[in-house]
């Protein structure tokens, strides 16, 4: 518990600063998140040569980075350049002719790093729009997470009695998730209505902000699948007392995503 704390005072006095300062700053501190969760995605993937790791490394750092150098800093929008996403799915696979070798690098390894590219590049990339077109907004997504994953924590501990998904992650509860997505919900909607104050139906922000901490729940579980797939307990120890990056990053990662598509939709 001891490490635990202090790894997550460590974090904030890193994390707090960059993201109230945002621009390059903060481009620098996730990009360099993205390509730490994509060395905990590539560990999981012992075969591959280091040749195409390298080529991973440098396809994902292009995709963040492309968020920063190719965005309108006053507006939150989805729009990739479809060639650069078409050239990372090329490569991939082209590979596979130059390599020639199924041991090394076949099919499921080009398909696997197509999706961990392609995830890890939009994500990352995304959080970066958030943050340079409003800090508030990225706060409030941070909220939602934050109050959704400790409060299923305690829900879950005090009154967990029926499991959510025991063969994924036998110990997370029904209370669990209801608990944290009221908690979670409830306080972030009352900051996104108090600070943010860009809305023109209350209903519709608090509708909105539970089933983004609910998608945040789900995507603890994507993560918690994962790793029982894989047979591990973390996906790092980068973080002492947490894990990796992913551990505690993942349920915001599934957060900003649904909330910049959701936004996108009208």
């Amino acid at each position: 518990m001891k490490k635990r704390i202090i790894s997550a005072i460590v974090m904030l006095v890193i994390l707090v600063p960059l993201l109230l300062i945002g621009k390059l700053p903060f481009m620098i501190l996730s990009l360099l998140l993205g390509l730490l969760s994509l060395y905990e995605l590539l560990k999981l993937k012992k075969n591959i040569p280091i040749i195409v790791k390298i080529m991973a490394f440098i396809l994902t750092g292009l995709l963040i980075s492309y968020s920063y150098f190719n965005i309108n800093m006053l507006t939150i929008y989805l729009d990739y350049d479809f060639r650069l996403l078409v050239i990372i799915i090329l490569i991939y696979l082209l590979m596979l002719v130059f390599i020639n070798d199924q041991k090394k690098y076949n099919y499921m390894d080009a398909f696997y790093l197509i999706g961990i590219t392609l995830f890890l590049g939009l994500a990352f990339g995304n959080i970066i729009r958030i943050r340079n077109s409003n800090l508030y907004v990225l706060i409030y997504l941070l909220i939602i997470s934050i109050l959704t994953d400790t409060f299923a924590l305690l829900s879950g501990m005090m009154f967990g009695k029926h499991k959510l998904a025991p063969k994924i992650s036998p110990n997370k509860t029904v209370e669990g998730l209801i608990g944290g997505t009221l908690i979670g919900g409830i306080g972030a909607s009352l900051f996104y209505i108090f600070v943010i104050k860009d809305f023109s139906n209350i209903f519709l922000v608090i509708l909105l902000t539970l089933f983004l901490s609910i998608i945040g729940s789900l995507g603890d579980l994507v993560k918690s699948s994962i790793k029982r797939n894989a047979g591990i307990k973390d996906f790092s120890s980068l973080i002492p007392g947490h894990g990796g990056i992913l551990d505690r990053f993942d349920s915001l990662i599934f957060i900003s995503l649904t909330y910049v598509m959701i936004i996108n939709l009208f």
